[in-house]
């Protein structure tokens, strides 16, 4: 390796670097009043977020403006119930909202997943004056984080962070990663155990004493959502702040299905980029294959069929995502250990359907279009490395273990937030 070499290495290299609080809103954040609404803004949104986002992923070119407008549309309130201000739209309504801002920049679309996870544990165990705090403070643009999860952990339950009553206050330790959202958050939630192994959740503020982010997050898709570390030293949050997400976390409740459709949802936006992308491309791009005797792409008979069985399994995973939306909305109507179960059977069953079906539009779409595809000025790679980063979360094997389970032999899915 030559010295020009070494340089241009140096330069590529992502350096972890810490950030300070993002600033606090400039104006109140428009607040959304109804589904349709919601739906509107986030088809506007996914107009403007969809023009950069190639270049966002290829530079890395952390989405500091973007996700100012997104939090100052009103979309990152929705689930916030009438009661407290908000429009409390329908689980169908925010699949379709995810669904939409993915088919843009899944990235983005990614950032507020835990922030909505969060609404849903105030919303379930917070006190009067909880609500009013924080649903107020979401309304006005606050964007609350994440950290949850922990690389160290034998699994994903366990956890090291820890919470120590200390006067009016708790002191929180530990350390996060996986941390999406964090870095452009002005509170961050933090999940952590009592003296009694119980989860609780600290909302933090961005720029607490001690709570450090890190842009460490390397991995080859996703690249934007800066998904790396939360350092906790001692954050002291007062206990006002302090929510008793145990009473979520474990026992049955519908915060691990809401989490969960929002992943369909996100993988079944970057399906629809993919098939979107492809049937552009076979139109204005793609050679046709000489063994065809065609004159353009669009007329070859196995390209046909393909986009044929991509825009079926596209449907399909569309209306199980719809199907398991208004599922999710009986169940919180109606919150028992049988509901629950409906839920999250029908949103596992969505899943499967949109993980496969990102993997197989985002690798067929190099396929069909042909070599030419996969020139770097394109940066088509990143359909598939978001497609392949993002459904990972979370294992689909378990998915279809848990489906047969539950028709099988009748067993509730688990508890956890992962099914």
């Amino acid at each position: 390796m030559n010295d020009a070499t070494s340089k241009a290495v140096e330069v590529s290299e992502h350096v972890p670097t810490s950030h300070g609080a993002a600033s606090p809103p400039a104006e109140h954040a428009h607040v959304i009043s109804s589904d349709e609404e919601a739906i509107a803004i986030a088809e506007d949104l996914r107009v403007r977020f969809l023009a950069d986002a190639g270049a966002r992923d290829k530079h890395r070119r952390l989405p500091f403006d973007e996700i100012d407008l997104f939090s100052q549309s009103g979309l990152w309130g929705i689930t916030i119930p009438k009661a407290y201000g908000g429009a409390g739209v329908s689980q169908v309504t925010l699949a379709k909202v995810f669904t939409l801002l993915a088919s843009a920049d899944a990235s983005l679309a990614q950032m507020p997943q835990s922030h909505f996870e969060i609404i849903d544990v105030i919303r379930l165990t917070g006190s009067e004056e909880q609500k009013r705090d924080l649903f107020g403070k979401v309304l006005a643009g606050n964007r609350l984080g994440n950290a949850f999860s922990e690389f160290k952990g034998k699994n994903v339950e366990d956890m090291k962070t820890r919470l120590v009553r200390e006067g009016d206050d708790f002191l929180v330790s530990g350390e996060k990663f996986y941390s999406t959202g964090a870095l452009f958050a002005h509170l961050v939630p933090i999940v952590a155990l009592d003296e009694s192994g119980h989860v609780f959740v600290a909302v933090a503020d961005r720029a607490a004493s001690g709570l450090t982010v890190i842009d460490d997050w390397s991995s080859f898709g996703q690249r934007t959502t800066a998904s790396g570390t939360v350092l906790l030293e001692n954050v002291r949050v007062a206990a006002s702040r302090v929510l008793p997400a145990h009473i979520v976390y474990e026992h049955p409740s519908a915060v691990g299905p809401q989490s969960q459709i929002i992943h369909a949802a996100i993988d079944l936006g970057i399906a629809q980029h993919a098939i979107d992308t492809t049937i552009d491309l076979l139109n204005t791009y793609a050679r046709p294959w000489i063994d065809s005797g065609q004159e353009r792409a669009t007329d070859d008979p196995y390209t046909i069929a393909a986009i044929g069985d991509l825009k079926i399994r596209y449907h399909a995973a569309e209306l199980m995502l719809e199907r398991s939306g208004r599922q999710l909305d009986a169940t919180i109507a109606n919150a028992n250990e049988k509901t629950i179960g409906l839920a999250k059977i029908a949103i596992a069953e969505a899943k499967v359907l949109s993980t496969e079906l990102a993997l197989l539009a985002s690798n067929k779409l190099f396929e069909l279009v042909g070599t030419r595809s996969t020139l770097d000025k394109h940066n088509l790679d990143r359909l598939w490395r978001d497609a392949r980063t993002h459904t990972l979360h979370d294992p689909v094997r378990w998915k279809f273990h848990a489906i047969g389970q539950y028709y099988l032999n009748g067993i509730q899915p688990p508890i956890h937030s992962w099914i």
